[in-house]
């Protein structure tokens, strides 16, 4: 005869089993970024993060409580297959950051970047309007620092404006989102 505690403990391993099964599998879920290959204008970020560009953002809780607002200031330089974005951040409660992005095209939309916060190299591809990329970032959190997955999605919408999302996981679990929007200066006359 088993004991009670015994069974509440296989059935506790159970549950956590189905659990992180529930969460590889939903981290499986996504769109493929080759369905927005048909999708215009579109996005070369070798064309798009070229020059100045601002953007204005959130950053939400898992509950979609805003937590922070910012402005970024950015400056895009391309040499070939080779480029930086440099990014001014200034966040709501006045602080600032700045994060310099060193990207390289590797041919068919394909592009890898690091970065100081980075960890590793963020990795991902463009097709139509349409850029996903994925990275760890090393984001500093009430004195301790924390590595945050970062799943990243741009979508251009007209010759100026480039939506960015950010979900944000940590062991899996759901941190919160960025929501970003980019913007280019109007074209001098």
């Amino acid at each position: 005869m088993k004991t009670p505690w015994i069974h509440l403990r296989r059935r506790a391993i159970a549950a956590l089993a189905a659990a992180g099964l529930a969460v590889a599998l939903a981290g499986c879920a996504g769109p493929d970024v080759r369905e927005y290959a048909n999708e215009t204008p579109l996005l070369d970020l070798r064309d798009y993060l070229n020059g100045p560009l601002t953007a204005q953002g959130i950053f939400t809780d898992r509950s979609g409580r805003v937590v922070k607002r910012f402005t970024v200031k950015m400056t895009g330089q391309w040499n070939g297959d080779e480029g930086t974005l440099d990014e001014h951040f200034r966040y709501s409660d006045g602080s600032t950051q700045r994060r310099v992005w060193r990207l390289r095209h590797h041919g068919d939309g394909r592009y890898t970047g690091q970065a100081d916060d980075v960890v590793g190299e963020a990795s991902g591809q463009t097709a139509g309007n349409a850029f996903h990329w994925t990275y760890t970032l090393a984001l500093p959190v009430d004195g301790r620092v924390w590595n945050v997955h970062l799943d990243d999605w741009m979508y251009r919408m007209d010759e100026r404006t480039v939506l960015n999302r950010s979900a944000m996981s940590k062991f899996g679990l759901h941190l919160g989102e960025v929501t970003l929007v980019f913007t280019k200066p109007a074209p001098a006359n």
